[in-house]
């Protein structure tokens, strides 16, 4: 059975992706900012939170993580005519949280693949923020979710000789409450005039890309970055 630590599992594309991942077969172990039942707590702004719930989660699992998916995000308005502090604030939190508590979570997944002699796979739940930027109240969020397609090409260029594997997907909206909140803030549904397909994604459409980036790809998509955003963005 293959065994998958899962952050951000408690909501909108973290719980449809636990849920596919079950229905194939696999071991969930789940992480939340608040416990609940299959839920370890973890809250990713304290700096020894990923540490803790590496350890945590690899006692659950007796000992071996074959998949690491980094689902957990930050997605909080920071304008710039805040105070100084206050936009500092802004910017550390949502870094901390959307990119260094993953950077973390992959530095004790290769080095537990490492020590095993064994491969592993990372999944990295990065945005089209990450392309092509995000509004002026969301260089924090842009800036964190290119950090992390940056994170993921270099773990997959290094450590493909040790079958460790690295794939990204690039949701554009999708609809959660975070992307509620952003489309309220942003206009509401003008903005859907940005999106030729005509509507957002869903939370089911970005598991399947999840589960099969986990369970599915060949090693040799190791590195890719799957978009999933209705052609909002095409490289």
């Amino acid at each position: 059975m293959t065994t998958i630590l899962l952050t951000g599992a408690s909501r909108g594309i973290g719980a449809a992706a636990r849920a596919a991942l079950e229905a194939r077969g696999a071991r969930v172990i789940g992480q939340a900012t608040r416990a609940a039942p299959g839920l370890i707590a973890a809250d990713f702004a304290d700096p020894q939170a990923p540490q803790a719930l590496w350890q945590e989660a690899l006692h659950a699992a007796g000992g071996t993580i074959d998949v690491l998916v980094n689902n957990a995000g930050l997605f909080a308005a920071n304008p710039l005519q805040g105070s100084d502090i206050a936009w500092l604030d802004g910017w550390e939190d949502t870094l901390r949280i959307n990119l260094t508590a993953a950077a973390q979570l992959s530095r004790f997944a290769v080095r537990h693949w490492q020590d095993r002699g064994a491969g592993g796979r990372m999944v990295h739940v990065a945005s089209r923020a990450g392309h092509r930027g995000d509004s002026p109240a969301h260089w924090h969020y842009a800036a964190a979710k290119g950090g992390m397609l940056a994170l993921h090409k270099t773990i997959a260029r290094g450590y493909a000789p040790d079958q460790i594997l690295s794939y990204a997907v690039a949701p554009g909206f999708t609809d959660t409450g975070m992307a509620e909140d952003y489309l309220a803030s942003r206009g509401g549904p003008g903005l859907l005039a940005d999106i030729p397909l005509g509507r957002v994604a869903t939370p089911d459409e970005i598991a399947a890309i999840i589960v099969f980036c986990a369970l599915d790809a060949p090693p040799s998509m190791t590195g890719a970055t799957l978009d999933a955003n209705g052609a909002s963005y095409v490289r």
